[in-house]
C-alpha cells in the first residue's frame, strides 16, 4: 500500500511536471507569433516610410539644384546687363 501511495504520487507529479512543460512551451510559441505578427505589420510601415524620406530628400535635392540654377542664371543676366555694350 506505501508502494502504491509512492506510485500514485510519481504519476502525479509526472503528470503535473508534463502539463507545466506543455503551458510554458505553449507561452513561448506564443511570444514567438506575436514577435512574428508585430514584424509582419512594422516591415511594411518602415519600407513606406523608407521610400517617402527617399523621395523628400530627393524633391529637396531636386529643389536646391534647381533654386542654385535660376540664381546662377539671374547672376549672368544681372552681369550681362551690367557689362558695357559695344
Amino acid at each position: 500500500m506505501a508502494n502504491e501511495s509512492i506510485n500514485d504520487f510519481s504519476v502525479a507529479l509526472n503528470n503535473l511536471l508534463k502539463t507545466v512543460g506543455t503551458l510554458a512551451q505553449q507561452q513561448v510559441d506564443l511570444l514567438g507569433l506575436g514577435i512574428k505578427a508585430a514584424g509582419e505589420v512594422i516591415e511594411p510601415l518602415v519600407k513606406t516610410s523608407s521610400e517617402l524620406v527617399g523621395n523628400a530628400v530627393k524633391f529637396s535635392s531636386d529643389l536646391c539644384g534647381n533654386l542654385v540654377n535660376t540664381v546662377g542664371q539671374v547672376f549672368q543676366n544681372v552681369t550681362s546687363a551690367l557689362a558695357p555694350k559695344k
